[in-house]
């Protein structure tokens, strides 16, 4: 298991801001995201959402503040931070030349894990998501709802104490949404703390614990489901949010 500074706190950002260009993206956002949390990071397309994402898996420099996980920053103790994280996005790139188990196996291999056991734990994970008679064929052969199996299994391959899903249910049909939901609550039930980015209100208020809603840069509500949503559907808060901040805008 990874070492972790703060065992209580799994994402910690602080007053964070960053810029493309002129552009600001992310402005001076800050909140917390408690170990075993089910977080749902909400906001229309262009909120900041996956520009956040990047910062907390050091796909993205950010400009000022801070983010830890599990106490360690994300830049100045990277090597720290990146085994406690699994990422899960939304595109499907994977090496074309690699069968399902070579390509679990070479990710593995990054994060210094034995060739016997990234094979065990591949094949543990294949079985999981019911790939296991895939195992030896490439991504191309696999239907676009297997190849969404395959992304969390590549998550998961260095068993991360953080999920991050950026979108995972996107494209695909109700089965298998309904199956990715079970796989993911059960995945929270063994201590995952998840961090998830979706456009489905029914799945944010199915599956979320906490709820965090960002727009044009900036995080508008945050709290425990039940009082971000009160006696409404999280569809009409979020409506209300992201209208209301656009008549203020």
């Amino acid at each position: 298991m990874a070492i972790m500074r703060n065992s209580d706190i799994a994402i910690s950002i602080k007053n964070l801001s960053k810029f493309y260009g002129s552009f600001q993206a992310l402005k001076d956002i800050s909140f917390d995201v408690e170990r075993g949390s089910f977080f749902g990071f909400l906001g229309p397309n262009g909120a900041g959402k996956t520009t956040t994402i990047n910062v907390l898996t050091g796909l993205s420099n950010y400009s000022s503040g801070s983010v830890d996980v599990f106490g360690f920053g994300v830049t100045s103790e990277y090597q720290k931070t990146r085994p406690l994280i699994g990422l899960c996005a939304q595109e499907f790139n994977f090496d074309p030349f690699l069968s399902l188990e070579q390509m679990l196996v070479y990710q593995a291999g990054y994060f210094g894990i034995s060739e016997p056991q990234a094979k065990r734990r591949a094949n543990e994970l294949l079985d999981r998501f019911q790939l296991s008679e895939k195992k030896s064929v490439k991504y191309r052969a696999l239907s676009g709802g297997m190849k969404k199996r395959l992304l969390l299994c590549r998550a998961l391959i260095h068993d991360p104490e953080i999920l991050i899903l950026d979108e995972p249910t996107a494209g695909c049909d109700l089965e298998l949404r309904f199956l990715i939901w079970d796989y993911l609550a059960e995945l929270n039930k063994e201590g995952k703390t998840i961090f998830l980015t979706t456009h489905y209100m029914e799945e944010a208020e199915k599956l979320c614990k906490t709820i965090g809603i960002i727009h044009n840069g900036e995080i508008v509500q945050i709290g425990e489901k039940e009082k971000v949503m009160k006696e409404k559907t999280l569809q009409d808060v979020f409506l209300e949010l992201t209208n209301y901040r656009e008549k203020i805008c």
